[in-house]
């Protein structure tokens, strides 16, 4: 049944922003500077790269997508514990495309009662036109969110046009073909069987719920004794009680998963305003205050029955120990962000021989480093060794650069360079057994610097 009224245009207002940023997003344009795309958003499979607009993300920081996972795991919670299932009534996707194929269905088929004389009617061409019609727009906004989802793994217009062209990846194909299907399925056939029978949150949201937390309620401290509107006002005229509830049944056709809101809190319910939207038109037509049912809890109902005043409490140990959570998991990631390096460094100590002995009673160890250039345009490094005497000779095999006898290193965008390094202390008489040293590595244009820890070894018991 259509709906309108405050939570219907919520509903409304949240499917065009969040369907908008799914199908559009893609397309969003960002200059990176050279060799880096400049799609805003993107998963760069082949790149082993993840862009969101000024972040990105490389393959070694998995925490992000775990810090990610907690902080929207904790903000369901947050939403469970404010106001019951917000989430499942106006943000989850099940509700925000079974709500796009229901406007769709209701635009050619008619509203419920249209529908429910059309399927009564023996097949004629008007129906087969009409639902025709419908599955047909079903199936196309099922195979744009397919392709949509699809874009944000590959530069969007160039895979568009190699889809158009049918020049795309098969895997590309074979993905839009599994989504366009799901999404037809679920938001086309199944609807509320979904929230009912297979989404897991109903079990999970009931067990976190408490007293204070706002759902859609039945008021029915001012709805009973329900009854027809005449009955209601013969009760009042020989001065019985008499609820403000007309028993239309409004609220339960409004439903999208057919809850009879009157009976209490039930699983099955959504939290989507539905029914308030249905029953606040209602008591508008039949000269009653709105607010029949709302957001409100059954500690405030039994508060009114008492003689007291409702209490609402959002702010409470619970949710300020949620908002303190994600607040936290988000000052962590962003402090690990502003704060990573963008070069790094690793050494192997040759483990036969562990050091040489030189004819001139120096000691030479040698060592196979790795560098890293995580930037997307060629950098130059000086490799300088740290804990060690100030003659100490630092050798890189195959680099003739140079700098203040510190190997310079040019590694390519995106890449990772292993190299060779020879350490030679000309007097390691002085030195211990295993001398802890320090690897630096210096960008020379920022000046970034990365740094890893080994240990020199010279000879047992022979330099001292």
């Amino acid at each position: 049944m259509a709906v309108h009224g405050t939570f219907r245009k919520i509903k409304w207002t949240l499917l065009f922003i969040t369907l908008g940023i799914y199908y559009f997003l893609p397309f969003i344009r960002l200059d990176r500077g050279p060799n880096a795309p400049s799609q805003a958003v993107l998963v760069d499979l082949e790149g082993r790269r993840g862009y969101f607009f000024f972040i990105e993300i490389w393959p070694q920081e998995v925490y992000y997508i775990t810090g990610l996972l907690i902080i929207a795991s904790v903000t369901l919670f947050l939403m469970n514990a404010v106001a019951g299932r917000l989430w499942c009534g106006y943000l989850c996707p099940q509700t925000v495309w079974t709500d796009l194929f229901l406007f769709i269905e209701r635009k050619v088929e008619g509203d419920r009662r249209a529908r429910i004389a059309l399927d009564k009617q023996p097949w004629t061409f008007s129906r087969v036109r009409k639902c025709a019609t419908k599955h047909f727009l079903w199936l196309m906004v099922a195979w744009w969110t397919g392709g949509a989802w699809v874009l944000y793994f590959s530069d969007a217009p160039t895979l568009v046009y190699n889809l158009a062209t049918l020049q795309a990846p098969v895997v590309a194909y074979v993905w839009i073909g599994i989504l366009t299907a799901t999404t037809y399925l679920l938001a086309g056939h199944m609807r509320e069987q979904v929230c009912i029978y297979m989404c897991p949150w109903p079990r999970i949201q009931a067990a976190l719920t408490d007293e204070q937390a706002l759902n859609v309620t039945y008021r029915w401290d001012r709805g009973e004794p329900r009854g027809s509107l005449k009955h209601n006002k013969a009760l009042e005229l020989q001065g019985l009680p008499a609820g403000d509830c007309v028993d239309c049944y409004q609220c339960l056709h409004a439903c999208p998963t057919g809850v009879d809101i009157r009976k209490g809190a039930q699983l099955d319910c959504i939290q989507c305003g539905l029914c308030i939207d249905a029953c606040d038109a209602v008591m508008q037509k039949v000269g009653k205050p709105s607010g029949l049912i709302a957001y409100d809890t059954d500690e405030n109902i039994e508060r009114r029955v008492e003689g007291k005043d409702s209490v609402y409490k959002i702010v409470r140990g619970r949710t300020v120990a949620y908002a303190a959570i994600i607040v936290g998991v988000s000052a962590i990631m962003l402090t690990a962000l502003l704060t990573r390096d963008y070069a790094g460094i690793s050494v192997l100590h040759d483990r036969n021989p562990i050091y040489v002995s030189l004819s001139d009673k120096g000691v030479r160890n040698g060592y196979t480093v790795r560098l890293l250039n995580k930037r997307t345009h060629e950098r130059h490094f000086m490799l300088h060794v740290e804990g060690l005497p100030a003659d100490t000779e630092i050798t890189a095999v195959g680099i003739e650069d140079s700098f203040a006898g510190r190997p310079v290193i040019a590694i390519g965008p995106d890449r990772t360079r292993e190299l060779r390094v020879l350490v030679v202390v000309p007097d390691a008489s002085e030195l211990a057994e295993s001398t802890p040293i320090t690897f630096r590595l210096t960008e020379s244009v920022m000046g970034e610097v990365v740094t890893t820890k080994d240990y020199f070894k010279v000879p047992r018991g022979e330099m001292k």
